[in-house]
C-alpha cells in the first residue's frame, strides 16, 4: 500500500530534521585543536640554539665571501693600474683570470646559499617534530578529532565551541 504525499513529505522532514539534530550532536562531541607554530617556535630553546648555530656558520660564509671580494677588488684594481702597460697576451691572460675569479666567486655565494638553506632545513627539523609529537600528544590526550597548525592566519575564524587554542599548552610541554 503506497504512502499518501503529504505523509512521505512529512516523513521526510522527520528524516532530515533527525539527521541534523544527530549530525549537530555529533559535531558538538567533535573538537579539534589548533595553534601558532611561529609562537611555539619563539618559546622553544632549540630554536634559539639553532638559530645561533646558523648565525654562526653564516657570518663564517659571509667572511668568506668578503675575503674573496677583498682579493678580486685588489687584483682588479692592480689590473686597472696596469693594463695601458701590459702586452696584449698578458692582458688577456688577466682577464681571463679575473673572469675565472668572478665566477667562482659567484659560484661560491650560490653554494654558500645552498649550504645555508640545508643547514636551516636539517637544524629545524627536529624542533618541527618535538612539535608535532606534542601536539599529537596534546590531541590524544584530550580527545580531540585533529590538531592543526594555524600560522599565518589560516583559519581567520574558529567556533570556540568546536576549536581550542592549545598553543600555550604546547609551550608549556615544550620547556
Amino acid at each position: 500500500m503506497a504512502m499518501p504525499m503529504g505523509m512521505m513529505a512529512q516523513t521526510q522532514q522527520v528524516e532530515t530534521s533527525a539527521q541534523q539534530a544527530m549530525a549537530v550532536a555529533s559535531a558538538n562531541e567533535m573538537k579539534f585543536g589548533y595553534y601558532d607554530k611561529a609562537q611555539v617556535l619563539a618559546a622553544m630553546t632549540d630554536k634559539v640554539k639553532a638559530d645561533n648555530n646558523l648565525a654562526e656558520l653564516k657570518s663564517k660564509y659571509d667572511a668568506e665571501m668578503k675575503r674573496s671580494e677583498d682579493d678580486f677588488n685588489a687584483r682588479y684594481e692592480e689590473f686597472l693600474d696596469g693594463q695601458r702597460t701590459f702586452a696584449e697576451p698578458i692582458l688577456r691572460k688577466r682577464q681571463a683570470e679575473l673572469q675565472v675569479l668572478m665566477q667562482k666567486n659567484v659560484e661560491f655565494r650560490q653554494e654558500a646559499e645552498r649550504l645555508l638553506a640545508e643547514a636551516k632545513k636539517d637544524a629545524y627539523e627536529p624542533i618541527y617534530s618535538k612539535i608535532r609529537v606534542a601536539a599529537r600528544k596534546y590531541g590524544a590526550e584530550h580527545n580531540l578529532a585533529f590538531v592543526i597548525n594555524a600560522d599565518s592566519d589560516t583559519m581567520p575564524f574558529v567556533n570556540a565551541a568546536y576549536g581550542e587554542d592549545i598553543t600555550a599548552a604546547l609551550i608549556k610541554m615544550l620547556q
